[in-house]
C-alpha cells in the first residue's frame, strides 16, 4: 500500500518525547505561546520565539473574546533536517485561534526529512481552533508532523489540515517522497493521563506516478478535520457529512465515543483541488462555530 491511515481510540500508554530532549537535535525554530483570560477576553500570558518561527501581533475577529495569532516562518520553507518546535498552552476558559501567514512549503530534503513537533495543552473549558494554511510538499520532499495534545474533559479542540503536492518542473504530480502526520491526543483526569486518540496518516506516492485504487482513489489532495468536544454526537457527524456532499470531494466521517464524556470526530476528504478542500473544511468548521459559539464562519482576510 502506498498510503495508510490509522485512527485509534483507547487508554493504552505510548511513548512521548518531551521538549527537553529536543534541544540537542538542532532546532531551527521554536515558538512558545500561552493564552489566558483577562478582562473578559483571551490574551497572551507567555510568549517566546527563537530562530525561524514567530507570531504576529494578536487580533480579534469578532466580539467573542477569542484571540487570533498568526504563526510566521520568515525562512519561507522547510528543508532537509529542519526541526521546528511549537508549544501552546490554552489556560482554563481561554479561547485561541491559531493559523499561519501562508502555506507551509517543504522543498527537497536530501539526507533527512523536515519535521515539526507540536505540544499543546488545553485547560478546563479551554478552546483551540488550529487552522493552518495548506501543507505543500514539493519534489523529493519528506516531511513529518508530530503533535502531542493534552485535553481537559471540558475543553474543545478543532484541527484542520490540507496536504497538496507542489508544482514540479516537468508537470508531473506525486513527486514528493512522503508525508507523515501523527496526532496523539491525551485526556487528563484525577488519575492521570489516558490516551484518547492516536491518529496516524502516511502518504507515500508511488515512484511511477501510477494513481487509482490503492493510492488515494486517484485524487491528489487530502483534507483532514479532527474534533474533540463533549458536544460531538451522531447528529453532528451526519450534518457534516451532508455539508461535505456539496463539494467536489470524496469524504468520510468517523465518530468514536471517548473517555470522560468527550467524543471524537475525524473527517477525511480527497480531492484534486486545494481551494475545494479549503472551502469544505471552512464550511464544516463554520457549522461548529455557529452551533457551539454563535460565531460566523472564519474570514481570515489574509489575501
Amino acid at each position: 500500500m502506498n498510503t495508510a491511515t490509522q485512527v485509534g481510540f483507547g487508554s493504552d500508554v505510548v511513548g512521548n518525547v518531551g521538549p527537553g530532549s529536543m534541544l540537542a537535535l538542532g532546532v531551527r525554530g521554536r515558538l512558545e505561546l500561552g493564552v489566558s483570560v483577562r478582562g473578559g477576553r483571551s490574551v497572551a500570558s507567555r510568549q517566546f520565539h527563537e530562530g525561524a518561527l514567530r507570531v504576529l501581533r494578536p487580533h480579534y475577529l469578532d466580539e467573542s473574546g477569542q484571540v487570533c495569532y498568526v504563526m510566521v516562518n520568515p525562512g519561507g520553507a522547510y528543508l532537509g533536517a529542519d526541526l521546528f518546535v511549537v508549544e501552546v498552552e490554552v489556560e482554563a476558559g481561554a479561547d485561541l485561534l491559531l493559523t499561519t501567514q501562508s502555506a507551509t512549503k517543504v522543498y527537497r530534503t536530501p539526507g533527512s526529512f523536515a519535521e515539526q513537533r507540536m505540544n499543546v495543552k488545553l485547560g478546563e473549558g479551554a478552546r483551540l481552533e488550529l487552522m493552518p494554511d495548506q501543507l505543500i510538499a514539493y519534489r523529493e520532499a519528506s516531511y513529518r508532523q508530530n503533535s502531542h495534545i493534552s485535553l481537559h474533559p471540558t475543553s474543545s479542540l478543532v484541527m484542520a489540515e490540507v496536504v497538496t503536492p507542489g508544482w514540479s518542473p516537468d508537470g508531473a504530480s506525486f513527486k514528493y517522497e512522503e508525508v507523515r502526520l501523527r496526532n496523539e491526543i491525551w485526556m487528563e483526569s484525577d488519575s492521570g493521563a489516558n490516551l484518547l486518540a492516536l491518529d496516524n496518516l502516511l502518504i507515500r506516492p508511488p515512484v511511477n506516478d501510477v494513481t487509482g485504487m490503492g493510492f488515494m482513489e486517484g485524487f491528489s489532495h487530502l483534507g483532514s478535520l479532527v474534533v474533540v468536544d463533549p458536544r460531538v454526537d451522531q447528529g453532528l457527524a451526519d450534518d457534516l457529512d451532508r455539508v461535505a456532499k456539496n463539494f467536489d470531494a470524496y469524504t468520510g466521517v468517523s465518530l468514536t465515543a471517548t473517555l470522560a464524556g468527550s467524543t471524537g470526530l475525524v473527517l477525511r476528504s480527497l480531492s484534486n483541488s486545494t481551494e475545494e478542500l479549503n472551502k469544505l473544511l471552512g464550511a464544516c468548521t463554520g457549522v461548529l462555530r455557529e452551533r457551539w459559539f454563535g460565531q460566523a464562519p472564519l474570514n481570515l482576510r489574509k489575501y
